[in-house]
C-alpha cells in the first residue's frame, strides 16, 4: 500500500500541475481578470515570417475582429463568413454565417468548427461596420464550456468538444447607427454576463449551465455602448459590475443587476474601450463627443459625480482599452499615438507617435495593448506590432510584422510562452520554440 506521505506528495504534484495549466489559460477578452498582462511569459521580442513563428493558420473564407481565448491546449475564436468580406462586392446578406472555431494550440490545426446562420434582418455591410465586421465579440470559457455571442443570432454554449449545450436570443434590434455589436462576454460566479446594447439596450445575466435568464437590466442609454463590463472587487469583499455608457459610468450589483451608483462623464457619442480598475479605482476612456478619460473611486451609492470622481482628462482612447502598470496608464490611440499618464492624477507623462508604415488610412489601432513583463505589446491594424517599455520614458524595443495586408483588429493573447495574433486572414502563434 502506498504511504500516506507518498499519496499526499502525489496529490500536491498533481495540484501544482493543474494550477500551472490554469495559470497559463487566457480564458476571456483581455485575459485572466481582464489584467491584459503576463508577468511570466517568455516570448520573443522579434518575429516575422521566418523568425519565431511556430505556426500560422489561414482563416480561409472568414474574417473577424474578436480576440482569441485559450483553454489548456485549445484556442477558441469567432469569425464570420458568406457576406461582408469585400466592401466592393459584399455579397448576399442572407448568406451571412457566424462561426466558432476550436484550434489545436500546439499544431495550429482546426479541431472543430460550429456555424450559425444569421438572424435577419442584419445590419448591412456599410459605414462603420466595414471597419470590424460581424465577429467582434470575443468568446469566454470557464474551462468546461465555451460561450459565444453572435449578436442578433444569439448566445451559444458548447462543451470543449463542440457539442451545443444551449442557445438563447438576447434581442434582434440595431443601434441607431447600425454599427453592429462588439461587447464581449464575461463570467461572474454561475452567471454569464451579456451586454446586448445593440440587440435590446439591455445587460443580461444568464445561468451559464442552461441559459436561463437570472436578471435583465434595461436602459436606453446603453445604445452605442461597445465596451465590455468589468467585475471590480471592493475593500469589504463584495464586488461591482461596472460599465461605461455614453455620458455615464455605472456601478451595478452583479447579483441582481440593480444600479448602485452612477457618475456623469463628458464622454459622449459612443463608448468602445472597456472599463478597468486597480485597487478600488475605476478608469474609463472613450467617447467621440467630449472625448476623454476619468478615474472614479469604486464602492459608491447614488450619484457620485461630485464625491467619487478623482480626475477627468481630455486624453483618451477611442477603441483600445488602456492598461495599468506600476502607477501609470499606457495605451496606443486610434491615430497610432502611444500615451502614458499618471494614474493618480491623469496628467500626461509622454505622448509619442509610432513610426507607422503602410497604414493605408483610417484608424491605426483597434486592439488593446497587453503587457509581458516590462514590455507593452501594441498590435496596429496595418503596420505591424510595436513593443515599447512599460516605463514612464518612451522607448521602442522592437517592430515586427508579417506579410499580411489584412486588418489586425484583435487584442493579442498569451498562453505559457506563446503569443497569439489574429488578423482577418490568419491566426499566428509566436514563440521561441519555433527556433528550436
Amino acid at each position: 500500500m502506498r504511504s500516506i506521505t507518498a499519496s499526499l506528495g502525489l496529490f500536491a504534484g498533481l495540484f501544482l500541475l493543474n494550477s500551472q495549466a490554469i495559470a497559463e489559460d487566457w480564458p476571456r477578452f483581455l485575459g485572466p481578470d481582464a489584467k491584459q498582462a503576463s508577468d511570466d511569459a517568455d516570448i520573443p521580442l522579434e518575429w516575422g515570417e521566418d523568425k519565431n513563428l511556430e505556426w500560422k493558420l489561414e482563416l480561409t473564407g472568414s474574417a473577424g475582429s474578436s480576440s482569441p481565448i485559450i483553454v489548456d491546449q485549445k484556442i477558441f475564436l469567432t469569425s464570420y463568413s458568406g457576406y461582408g468580406l469585400d466592401e466592393i462586392e459584399p455579397g448576399n446578406i442572407e448568406s451571412l454565417k457566424r462561426n466558432l472555431l476550436c484550434v489545436d494550440r500546439q499544431k495550429g490545426e482546426i479541431l472543430w468548427k460550429k456555424t450559425v446562420d444569421a438572424v435577419l434582418p442584419e445590419d448591412p455591410y456599410r459605414g462603420f461596420i466595414t471597419e470590424h465586421g460581424y465577429a467582434s465579440n470575443s468568446p469566454v470559457s470557464d474551462g468546461e464550456y465555451v460561450y459565444a455571442f453572435f449578436g442578433k443570432s444569439g448566445v451559444y454554449a458548447y462543451d470543449l468538444d463542440g457539442n451545443e449545450q444551449w442557445h438563447v436570443s438576447v434581442g434582434t434590434e440595431s443601434d441607431n447607427r447600425e454599427w453592429g455589436t462588439a461587447s464581449s462576454l464575461i463570467l461572474y460566479k454561475e452567471m454569464l454576463i451579456v451586454t446586448a446594447s445593440s440587440e435590446s439596450r439591455a445587460i443580461y445575466a444568464l445561468n451559464k449551465t442552461n441559459g436561463e435568464e437570472i436578471w435583465k437590466a434595461e436602459a436606453s442609454t446603453l445604445d452605442l455602448t461597445f465596451g465590455t463590463p468589468s467585475i471590480v472587487p471592493l475593500e469589504d469583499g463584495s464586488e461591482e459590475l461596472v460599465i461605461a455608457v455614453p455620458g455615464e459610468v455605472w456601478g451595478m450589483n452583479p447579483q441582481n443587476g440593480k444600479l448602485k451608483w452612477m457618475a456623469e462623464i463628458v464622454m459622449g457619442g459612443n463608448i468602445s474601450p472597456s472599463v478597468f480598475s486597480h485597487e478600488n479605482i475605476i478608469y474609463a476612456f472613450g467617447g467621440i463627443r467630449g472625448r476623454g478619460s476619468v478615474a472614479i473611486e469604486a464602492g459608491g451609492q447614488g450619484d457620485v459625480t461630485e464625491s467619487k470622481v478623482l480626475w477627468e482628462s481630455s486624453l483618451t482612447s477611442y477603441v483600445p482599452t488602456p492598461i495599468y502598470y506600476e502607477g501609470y496608464l499606457y495605451w496606443v490611440n486610434d491615430q497610432g499615438i502611444a500615451h502614458c499618464t499618471d494614474a493618480k492624477t491623469g496628467e500626461e507623462v509622454f505622448r509619442e507617435r509610432l513610426p507607422l508604415q503602410g497604414s493605408g488610412g483610417g484608424r491605426a489601432m483597434y486592439g488593446s495593448v497587453i503587457r509581458v513583463k516590462d514590455n507593452i505589446i501594441a498590435t496596429t491594424r496595418r503596420s505591424g506590432t510595436y513593443i515599447f517599455k512599460a516605463e514612464p520614458k518612451f522607448e521602442i524595443v522592437a517592430q515586427n510584422r508579417f506579410d499580411d495586408d489584412t486588418d489586425f483588429n484583435a487584442t493579442p493573447a498569451i498562453a505559457g510562452d506563446q503569443l497569439f495574433l489574429r488578423s482577418n486572414k490568419a491566426l499566428y502563434c509566436i514563440s521561441k520554440q519555433a527556433e528550436n
